[in-house]
């Protein structure tokens, strides 16, 4: 099946579980509503641009490192047997995959209708009404939609060594790929949780056969796969971009991580800060006749993971776009196919009309002011299940015209991060580090 085939796929999928959910009360957001016309009037009241809800994303896994904003109180929202919210999605699509105790919907953005009202709708359901009037005909016709979301992952400890399936063995199980790339905004990370520190690949030297052997084991000990892999420390305000294929642990730093459509992963880390990790974390993607250390091993992009200029290939420093007197934009997340981003600062006591060509998704890291017609503020403490006004999704036609921008404090900077699909304009295609 082809890429687009796959997404359609997935798509109905999803919607024949959500319509499921909705008999039974199985949402998040549960008094969303369908109605096209509320879609196209909140389209056309906020000039092309939406305002979203917050979605937070709670994990089994882990523990919540608490630089969410979220109310100290609701970081068990969902209930301790699913886990501390660990994670805020972004322009989402589609759902976490979140095992069998999961919400549908548990990912998914929905819009924000109006200040004065809770009335919502899911940005899935705008996509779907307003189609290339909200994200352009070029990802309409390539991908049916909108193909990517971002996140940002706040984890206390180290996550595990794992990594996210190739296009190629995701379709074997009906899924997609996910490549994904990693942004560490110093306006969220004051404290770094107990390792700064990320793993990506295995050092050069490793072989195979040294791989297969930890997996083997992983049901009976510590498999200690880490002993092969290299570390590097974290510098704020820089990323990196981590191919499919490519295995690696991040490490306790909040990371915003544009990535595509997609929630697929094989662990290959059992143990991590004590905390043990069940078996069908190594497989679960495998199709059933290939789920042996073989078919596991088969999973890895062994070039890319043994590559001994990682660093050189993957690694980002930030890149100027433009710079006026009233902001400065960089390109944050660049040189790969598939996602892009930016950081825009618009300086104290400036307006500032930034025209990007492009569909996108934002979120406020720092300051307030004015997003086109909407206010905008960086949260300081978000109570689960409320309103924000940091987060917004613009239309392709609107960004293209220019979102005039209007930092309201003399003082301090107004910076937001934004999230592109594979058709942003202008996108490095080289690293720079």
């Amino acid at each position: 099946m082809t890429e687009k085939e796959l997404t359609l796929k997935a798509g109905k999928e999803l919607d024949a579980l959500l319509e499921e959910a909705k008999k039974t009360g199985n949402l998040v957001v549960i008094d969303a509503t369908e109605d096209e016309a509320v879609i196209r009037g909140t389209f056309e009241k906020g000039e092309g641009i939406f305002r979203l809800f917050p979605s937070f994303v709670p994990r089994r896994f882990n523990k919540a490192g608490r630089r969410l904003k979220l109310h100290p109180d609701d970081y068990f929202a969902f209930g301790m047997e699913r886990g501390s919210i660990t994670e805020r999605w972004f322009s989402s699509t589609i759902a976490a995959n979140n095992g069998p105790s999961a919400k549908a919907d548990e990912g998914m953005s929905y819009v924000c209708v109006d200040y004065d009202t809770d009335t919502k709708f899911s940005l899935r359901m705008a996509v779907k009404v307003l189609g290339s009037g909200l994200v352009g005909e070029e990802l309409m016709e390539k991908y049916g939609g909108w193909p990517m979301y971002s996140k940002f992952f706040d984890n206390e400890a180290p996550l595990f060594h794992h990594l996210h399936l190739t296009f190629e063995d995701a379709a074997r199980v009906g899924k997609l790929g996910k490549p994904e790339c990693y942004f560490f905004p110093k306006q969220l990370n004051n404290w770094f949780g107990e390792a700064d520190y990320t793993y990506f690949g295995f050092d050069p030297d490793v072989t195979p056969e040294e791989v297969k052997e930890r997996i083997r084991h992983f049901k009976e000990d510590d498999t200690r796969i880490t002993d092969l892999s290299r570390a590097y420390r974290i510098e704020p305000g820089t990323g990196w971009y981590t191919p499919a294929g490519v295995i690696h642990a991040p490490a306790s730093v909040l990371t915003y991580e544009p990535q595509w459509n997609s929630d697929v992963n094989s662990v290959y880390e059992n143990i991590v800060s004590g905390e043990v990790y069940p078996a069908e974390m190594l497989n679960e993607e495998c199709p059933l006749d290939d789920n042996d250390v073989e078919g596991v091993f088969r999973l890895l992009d062994w070039e890319k993971n043994v590559d001994p200029h990682y660093r050189k290939h993957y690694f980002r420093r930030p890149v100027v776009e433009s710079e006026t007197k009233e902001f400065t934009q960089k390109w944050i997340v660049y040189a790969n196919p598939y996602i892009a981003g930016k950081e825009l600062t618009v300086n104290p006591g400036q307006t500032a009309v930034v025209k990007d060509f492009a569909a996108y998704g934002c979120i406020t890291v720092q300051g307030h002011g004015k997003f086109g017609v909407y206010d905008c503020e960086s949260a300081t403490l978000l109570h689960f299940g409320e309103q924000s006004t940091d987060e917004f999704f613009v239309s392709e036609e609107a960004a293209s015209k220019g979102v005039t921008i209007t930092n309201l404090s003399k003082v301090e900077p107004l910076v937001f991060l934004k999230h592109f699909g594979p058709n942003c304009p202008g996108v490095p295609a080289e690293a720079v580090n």
